[in-house]
């Protein structure tokens, strides 16, 4: 019976997810990705040294939209494998995929609220970088559908996932939540409003 027992034991520790681990990667990705916030662009058409930096990291030139540049570039600083893609839907392979919504957003709303009042008192502490057994966690990347487009067409970093809202950064954004923006943001989202997301850190 002892034998049993503590067999049952160490296999609960050992099929145990260790997410405790992966914790330093997580606090030295949001680190990267929330010192951009503040990046603008030069003219408002793709452009600025900081800009044309995340461009020139996957490849594209000053003018290219740039959000999912943003994202791949945040990734490598932090010395994290990606697609180093402008493309949205190439940050979506199924291998990485953890949170998907069944069904697709009706039009090309982004569904964002002004996160003054929470982000102007939003501290690291508060933020949700505990991996949750169901939910996306601080770093991963989120991906927004438009059907005009038929497909993700707008990325961004989850930095807070709530029951009904995710608090994110996100580059080629505005205040108002656009996927043609000038410059990176911390936006409020509804969750509804998310299509899938994805996780590179492992």
């Amino acid at each position: 019976m002892k034998t049993i027992i503590l067999f049952i034991l160490l296999g609960s520790v050992a099929f145990r997810p260790a997410t405790h681990n992966i914790q330093p990667a997580i606090h030295r990705l949001r680190q990267i990705y929330t010192a951009e916030l503040g990046v603008r662009e030069a003219t408002g058409r793709n452009d600025g040294s900081r800009v044309e930096g995340y461009l020139r990291y996957v490849g594209l030139k000053k003018g290219d939209p740039w959000c999912a540049a943003f994202v791949c570039y945040c990734l490598g600083k932090a010395g994290v494998a990606n697609p180093r893609t402008g493309y949205c839907p190439s940050l979506f392979p199924a291998a990485k995929v953890v949170w998907s919504r069944k069904s697709r957003v009706e039009g090309s709303r982004l569904k964002v609220e002004s996160t003054q009042p929470t982000t102007r008192n939003l501290q690291p502490s508060s933020c949700n970088s505990q991996p949750a057994t169901h939910n996306p966690y601080s770093g991963d990347v989120f991906g927004i559908y438009f059907p005009e487009k038929g497909r993700i067409a707008h990325v961004g970093f989850v930095d807070e996932w709530g029951d009904k809202y995710v608090i994110t950064v996100e580059g080629n954004t505005n205040e108002a939540g656009s996927r043609e923006g000038d410059g990176v943001y911390r936006k409020r989202r509804l969750i509804s409003s998310v299509y899938q997301v994805a996780r590179y850190l492992n």
